[in-house]
């Protein structure tokens, strides 16, 4: 996009930029690193944990955004593996965090029809909050308006090595062949198995890196990375985010158009 026409973007309302959108070309996946709470608290002098706070509120309204546009899945990353090294106090504070939020959103995800799942090696979590996430996860079962997935203690290698681990159980077992196992095997041992791979992902913050985020599912996603804060990424961006994912051109390898001599 062009300065003008970014500048020009940029004095459009929400309405006027959601307007632009065309559904027929939406991502049916869009998966987001939420990336920049603590930065956002930093410059606000704020303790660490008032930006995750305030980042609850940016899921919010992006899970009713994606619900409202017609998106089928949205996956967020809400804690890796590597979270697990930050001060005890932090993480403390994030897992009493996901508690809140679950216990204060379930209703409207309910309402929304959202169904919430989990990936990740969840044993890791402290087991009130263990307890909350499959409570959210058998009320929502039922739910088929937006599919949202939570990485939790996820990383993309560990999934992997899952999934591999399984294959080879199941080869010891008898119930696979050496040759059975291919790309489809695989995709069916993933922590994803059942959604489709992302068409988007989003990454706030000004990082461009995927940062060990859904390694094997990534292929062929487009991906978009934004300056703006998590906290501060909130419809407007998604929509932004949105309008250039339709001016991209998706090929998966292939050759769409040729010139005719």
């Amino acid at each position: 996009m062009s300065t003008n026409e970014s500048s020009a973007m940029e004095q459009l309302s929400v309405e006027e930029l959601t307007a632009k959108l065309e559904p027929d070309l939406l991502p049916k996946h869009v998966a987001i690193i939420m990336d920049g709470n603590g930065r956002w608290a930093e410059l606000r002098n704020l303790p660490r944990i008032a930006g995750h706070r305030e980042g609850i509120k940016s899921v919010r309204e992006i899970i009713t955004a994606c619900q409202e546009l017609g998106i089928q899945a949205l996956t967020i990353y809400a804690f890796s593996q590597e979270n697990w090294n930050r001060p005890l106090q932090e993480i403390s504070a994030i897992m009493g965090l996901l508690e809140y939020y679950l216990s204060t959103e379930l209703a409207k995800l309910i309402e929304q029809g959202v169904r919430f799942r989990t990936i990740g090696r969840l044993d890791s979590l402290p087991a009130s909050a263990l307890q909350w996430v499959r409570a959210a996860e058998q009320k929502t079962a039922h739910l088929e308006r937006l599919h949202l997935t939570v990485a939790l203690s996820y990383g993309g290698r560990t999934e992997i090595v899952d999934a591999m681990q399984a294959i080879l159980r199941e080869t010891q077992e008898g119930k696979l062949q050496p040759g059975d196992v291919d790309e489809t095997c695989i995709q069916q041992h993933l922590y994803t198995h059942g959604l489709p791979d992302p068409d988007l992902l989003i990454r706030t913050s000004g990082e461009t890196r995927i940062s060990n985020f859904l390694l094997w599912q990534l292929a062929y996603t487009e991906l978009y990375f934004t300056p703006t804060l998590w906290p501060d990424f909130r419809r407007r961006e998604l929509v932004q985010a949105l309008l250039e994912y339709q001016r991209r051109e998706r090929r998966f390898g292939r050759v769409l158009s040729t010139i005719s001599s």
